[in-house]
């Protein structure tokens, strides 16, 4: 039985991709690196070490470690600097719903993100008391398609993969959530979250009644 719920935060409760965007385009402006869109796609759902060196690659290029870590410091700083313009305005449609509709009926709910501004974020959307944990990029050592930070979420809540419901708006989300041996909901067009046990174009459509609709052995 479907006990537990675990949400990512960027694309699912908020969307902060444009924050994210507007820091790693600066940075890379400074340096001379190449860098669009197209790019900043491909680091959705990962952490900023592993998004710097996606960057890098895409560059061709080959930093020490020391110099990896300053420079993903400095993007962070870009990037908290921009998230101060956060309100609680800035929840997805749907997701503020979604969060009170589980609270009124009892389950558990956690948060499982690899951003490590995170509780930022909740905070700056008056979010945090919709979670009973806060799984985020301080929380487990391996960043997704790794499972460990849904793993983390469910073990906090006291609870088996198996009754617990991921959403995700990520390929490499989706993909930790289904090795993990979760149920998955993907947020977002059929080439990203396809893969997804459940998927909606968007979080305004994933509602409750949809989600019980589908899983219905499971309730």
């Amino acid at each position: 039985m479907i006990k537990g719920f675990i949400f990512d935060l960027d694309g699912v409760i908020t969307d902060t991709a444009e924050q994210h965007y507007l820091a790693w385009k600066h940075l890379s402006e400074e340096k001379g690196w190449d860098f669009d869109r197209e790019v900043n796609e491909n680091l959705r759902g990962i952490s900023r070490m592993d998004s710097l060196k996606f960057i890098l690659n895409h560059n061709n290029i080959s930093l020490d470690d020391d110099t990896l870590q300053e420079l993903a410091t400095k993007k962070n700083v870009m990037y908290q600097d921009l998230l101060n313009d956060i309100t609680p305005d800035d929840f997805l449609p749907g997701a503020k719903e979604i969060l009170t509709h589980l609270r009124s009926e009892g389950f558990y709910v956690a948060l499982g993100s690899s951003s490590k501004n995170a509780k930022k974020v909740l905070e700056q959307l008056g979010a945090i008391g919709y979670f009973d944990v806060v799984g985020d990029g301080h929380s487990v050592a391996k960043s997704k398609p790794d499972p460990a930070i849904f793993l983390f979420g469910a073990e906090k809540m006291g609870l088996q993969a198996e009754e617990c419901i991921v959403f995700e708006d990520a390929e490499k989300g989706i993909d930790a959530a289904n090795d993990g041996g979760f149920h998955s909901v993907g947020i977002g067009p059929e080439e990203r979250v396809g893969h997804a046990h459940l998927r909606f174009d968007s979080m305004a459509d994933a509602t409750l009644f949809e989600i019980k609709s589908y899983f219905k052995d499971l309730f």
